[in-house]
């Protein structure tokens, strides 16, 4: 089973702490072929918000472990434990995947896995992480970043996401979708999303998009263009474009290319459809163009994704 630690040293929230805890810690039914062996691990009892936190293992477990979650630091001025920062520069360099969520970003920082790596953390924060270590590359508006051995998420929510994202890698969509469901939120939401938009997302169904965004999914198989929907909704470009920014946090061909990208995965995962086969049932007309902006997205081309991803599935 994949190990996943979760670090209990210094002041930590208990939302972030939790989130963690809840994801790796409780397989959904469908994860009948293993799920995750998750560890506490810490110097000893510790305050999680307003409770009192013992590891069952030392920070040094953390160093055998597949990946190791650094949730959020309460004080982002208060100096980390030296046993923290060294366990998770060590377990970075004996292989591991680490991920930090929320303030938990600064540990990271100090371990010096940020250094050329682009990462985030809450936006309220972002300007004194990108101070403190320099070398980072800070971006305050996504929701999370995935450098493949260095994750990073945003603030409270965005760390459900991130965690989702994760799940999603080690054992598909179907899965993190289940997980999701459970936590009774939609699925996962792509990383460069915006932290914050205008408005809030109205619940699923409840907002002017939401006929849209439906008859847009069912129809992603099609050369959709801006006009396209705009005229579906009986609205300008121009128009629709700030409706998908004050609603979605983006514009309609990223949401587009977003859901195209999504749909494409699904079918590297779960069907031997050809690259070109799979480019037509999600509107990239051909391989190419679905093999450059796979690998934009996703940060992997096509058949890289889906070699990794079956490899996962049978680790």
């Amino acid at each position: 089973m994949h190990t996943v630690a979760i670090l209990a040293a210094g002041n930590q929230l208990h939302f972030e702490f939790g989130v963690a805890c809840e994801i790796f810690g409780n397989p959904p039914l469908e994860a009948a072929g293993g799920w995750y062996d998750v560890i506490l691990c810490g110097p000893g009892p510790i305050r999680v918000g307003p409770f009192t936190v013992e590891p069952e293992h030392g920070l040094d477990r953390a160093v055998t472990a597949g990946t190791v979650i650094v949730p959020a630091c309460a004080d982002v001025d208060e100096p980390h434990p030296p046993e923290l920062v060294e366990a998770v520069r060590a377990a970075h360099a004996a292989g591991a995947r680490i991920a930090s969520l929320c303030t938990g970003a600064f540990v990271l920082g100090a371990a010096g896995l940020l250094d050329g790596r682009l990462t985030t953390t809450h936006w309220a924060h972002a300007d004194d992480l990108a101070a403190r270590y320099p070398l980072a590359i800070v971006d305050p508006d996504v929701l999370y970043t995935d450098n493949g051995d260095v994750l990073t998420a945003a603030g409270k929510a965005a760390a459900v996401d991130l965690c989702l994202h994760m799940v999603h890698l080690d054992h598909g969509a179907a899965i993190a979708n289940s997980v999701a469901r459970r936590l009774v939120m939609q699925p996962h939401r792509p990383g460069g999303q915006a932290q914050f938009v205008s408005t809030p997302v109205p619940a699923k169904g409840d907002h002017a998009l939401a006929g849209l965004l439906a008859w847009a999914q069912q129809r992603l198989d099609e050369p959709l263009t801006v006009t396209d929907l705009a005229r579906q909704v009986h609205t300008s470009p121009r128009h629709l474009g700030r409706q998908f920014r004050s609603v979605l946090g983006q514009t309609p061909l990223q949401w587009l290319l977003t859901q195209r990208v999504r749909r494409a995965q699904a079918l590297l995962e779960n069907t031997d459809d050809s690259v070109e086969s799979v480019a037509l049932a999600t509107g990239m007309g051909t391989g190419t163009t679905l093999r450059r902006q796979f690998k934009r997205v996703v940060g992997v081309p096509p058949d890289t994704y889906r070699r990794s991803f079956r490899t996962a599935r049978l680790d």
